[in-house]
């Protein structure tokens, strides 16, 4: 039986995060080394990750802000994060190639959101690609339409979920 269990990032996770960022994503979508450290050090109470068997599957890592600018790649380093801004961004919501398939990003998600109610937040916004709309949906996030990010060089999706 499989042991789970979601807690807050520390700066020892970083490594894990970085490596499980890089095999996840294609290309220019993960984030460097530099970028999941100023999110750990800066929010982590929107910094959570699962462990299963003592090992970090995934995560999920965000920022806050009074105003939302999805396709604003400077608030990927938290550039603009105000820590009492009632609105969430999630920069990465990833589950590690050998974890997918289980239903991990689900369980990750469905904490996340409880945690940003909890905190008293109004919303949490994305970007996701096509074909993860539908997945999101599932979780109430509403759809937006295109969004004029270009991170990566991908065409992205913008989406929300009022809380």
């Amino acid at each position: 039986m499989e042991v789970k269990i979601i807690r807050s990032v520390c700066e020892a996770d970083l490594n894990r995060c970085f490596e499980i960022e890089t095999v996840a994503y294609q290309g220019d979508e993960a984030a460097s080394k530099e970028k999941i450290l100023k999110r750990i050090q800066t929010y982590p109470q929107g910094f959570i990750l699962l462990e299963v068997d003592g090992v970090i599957a995934g995560f999920i890592n965000s920022g806050a802000c009074h105003e939302v600018v999805l396709s604003d790649e400077d608030f990927k380093e938290l550039i603009g994060h105000d820590e009492s801004g009632e609105n969430i961004v999630i920069m990465s919501v990833v589950v590690h190639p050998d974890f997918q398939g289980k239903g991990y990003a689900t369980l990750l998600m469905k904490v996340f959101i409880k945690r940003m109610k909890q905190m008293n937040k109004k919303s949490i916004h994305l970007i996701c690609q096509t074909h993860l709309v539908d997945m999101y949906a599932s979780h109430g996030f509403a759809y937006i339409g295109e969004s004029d990010s270009d991170h990566g060089g991908m065409a992205w999706q913008e989406m929300v979920l009022d809380l």
